[in-house]
């Protein structure tokens, strides 16, 4: 998957990273490690936007969110995985979630 493609992540993530390098290399190998297989990028990043929301992660389904949009995902594709999660999220905490994806996509409207 190339990595060029995917927006610059948010200044407090690079000062983050800047801070403790080894963390950031870790992490690299760590993500490079769960795309080798048979998934296609598009299908990866859905999934992973499947696993954020399911974790309530603001800041991970924000990223996924822009990651996904980078990649040509549309967003009707976003929001269905969104709809997904409700069975198992319950109203309220979908709502939220969709609160966070329409954040970001305003911002890449």
């Amino acid at each position: 998957m190339n990595t060029e493609a995917f927006p610059t992540p948010p200044e407090i993530y690079q000062q983050f990273v800047e801070r403790y390098p080894k963390l950031e290399k870790a992490w690299e190998q760590l993500s490079e490690a769960g795309r080798e297989g048979p998934l296609d990028a598009k299908t990866v990043r859905l999934i992973k936007l499947g696993i954020a929301i399911g974790g309530m992660r603001d800041g991970a389904v924000s990223a996924n969110v822009r990651k996904a949009l980078a990649l040509g995902i549309s967003q009707a594709e976003i929001e269905q995985v969104v709809a997904l999660a409700a069975a198992a999220l319950g109203m309220p905490a979908t709502v939220a979630v969709f609160s966070w994806v329409q954040n970001e996509l305003s911002k890449n409207a």
